[in-house]
């Protein structure tokens, strides 16, 4: 029996589950596969380069999902949809992407719809839809952390933790409301292994007048494949970016920095704790291999037990 890559769930002799095709749309019955091959998706990326209004280091590209004929299709400008394709030497990256975002909706991050789709050699495209655009071209106001820091591409590491909190108590609305969710996501980064988290995956989105920290993006377990051992984050918590402690993450970065209250932070880590059986289940059911996925699961229950959390 298939297992639909969108929502995971059982899908039968299908390729998706109805239920996958209606969160992409409710007229969806059915998906083709996507018409490139992993290698030819990278050429796409590499050739449209600097027509997309998408950037990255991994291959991006720019799509709209043809509700009529059934299938994504690439286009330079007005996509609603970014792919992104089997990288050529990263293993897994859209399996493992698609499985980190899931985690964190687990804990109430908020998470744009996303999931995975089948190309015609049979590999896996992550897709994610775009939350800087409503309507049919109307984009929403978003800045990254680099940006409002003056900072470009090249200086996103040049940054600390403690200055990702001053960005948002100068630029956000409400800074109060948004600090448990900085320290969620935090927390859920270093939980799960993300090391790579810059200043570029940090955004703010004006909506409503409001100014607020944007929806999760570019979430995925960095550690278990793509990185020599060593820091456990990107940017650097009281000047530390490895041997990372409850101290360090708990006491320091939320009480302290993030001026929450202790009933803050229990709230935060008993939503984590609560997930952990939701969370080895999705690894369980995701579509990386067998050897990602002990890796995955047993770097998280290590840093779940540095925190105390389970």
């Amino acid at each position: 029996m298939n297992r639909c890559p969108i929502t995971y769930s059982p899908c039968g002799d299908n390729r998706y589950s109805a239920e996958g095709l209606k969160l992409l749309s409710t007229g969806l019955v059915s998906l083709k596969d996507f018409e490139y091959t992993a290698e030819e998706q990278r050429e796409e990326a590499f050739n449209r380069a600097s027509r997309m209004s998408i950037q990255g280091v991994q291959p991006k590209l720019s799509a709209r999902l043809n509700i009529k004929e059934e299938r994504f299709e690439i286009v330079d400008r007005g996509g609603r949809y970014i792919l992104k394709p089997q990288h050529q030497f990263f293993p897994e990256m859209p399996e493992n992407e698609d499985l980190t975002m899931k985690l964190a909706g687990e804990i109430g991050l908020e998470i744009p719809l996303h999931g995975l789709i089948w190309s015609k050699d049979n590999t896996l495209t992550y897709f994610i839809k775009r939350f800087d655009r409503k309507g049919q071209n109307d984009k929403v106001p978003v800045e990254d952390f680099a940006q409002l820091a003056g900072l470009t591409r090249d200086t996103k590491y040049d940054s600390s933790m403690e200055k990702v909190v001053d960005l948002i108590n100068n630029y956000c609305t409400f800074p109060a409301v948004e600090m448990p969710v900085l320290f969620k996501l935090v927390i859920f980064n270093y939980l799960i292994g993300n090391d790579d988290h810059h200043l570029k995956n940090f955004s703010i989105i004006t909506e409503e007048g409001k100014v607020k920290l944007s929806p999760c993006y570019d979430l995925l377990n960095t550690t278990i494949e793509y990185r020599q051992p060593g820091d456990e984050i990107a940017l650097p918590v009281k000047g530390k970016k490895k041997n990372l402690t409850y101290n360090t993450l708990i006491k320091y970065y939320g009480s302290e920095r993030c001026e929450l209250t202790a009933k803050s932070i229990d709230n935060v880590l008993e939503t984590i704790s609560s997930a952990v059986p939701a969370w080895k289940s999705l690894i369980d059911s995701s579509f990386l291999s067998k050897g990602m996925k002990k890796k995955y699961l047993e770097l998280l229950e290590m840093r779940l037990h540095n925190l105390r959390i389970v």
